[in-house]
């Protein structure tokens, strides 16, 4: 699902009251960390499902070649089935950052203590749309 000048608060049981940065320990990098990377170093040059994608061919290490050659197949299969919005990523649930959708369908993150993401809570013209990322736990 792709959202349009909106912008995903943190889980409202997030456990950090600061943005970290996932960690990466694993010999091969988690989601969240490829996410946070992308997303950090390129702000507002992937559509949700762009992300997606290059998170997927990071993920799955595959080449550069295979890329070349079987980018377009890879990309359908992947999209046979559907896969989760921003809401339910480990970003806004476990590490502390909103994600603001821009009139593009763009994204970037923001820290949770950052003042981009109290501007985009405090946002008095109406303009973005707020939204919680899904939570951890279920409600009781």
């Amino acid at each position: 699902m792709s959202y349009v000048d909106t912008f995903i608060t943190v889980s409202p049981d997030c456990p950090v009251t600061g943005a970290v940065i996932p960690s990466d320990k694993k010999e091969r990098k988690s989601k969240p960390f490829i996410e946070y990377d992308l997303l950090s170093e390129n702000p507002y040059a992937y559509t949700g499902d762009d992300l997606i994608y290059e998170v997927y061919l990071r993920h799955k290490s595959i080449s550069e070649d295979e890329r070349s050659s079987r980018g377009t197949q890879i990309r359908d299969e992947l999209f046979q089935k559907p896969h989760p919005c921003m809401r339910a990523s480990m970003l806004p649930k476990k590490y502390g950052w909103g994600v603001h959708y821009n009139s593009e369908v763009k994204i970037a993150i923001y820290g949770v203590d950052s003042a981009e993401y109290l501007n985009f809570i405090e946002d008095s013209g109406g303009q973005i749309k707020l939204l919680a990322a899904m939570r951890n736990k279920r409600a009781k």
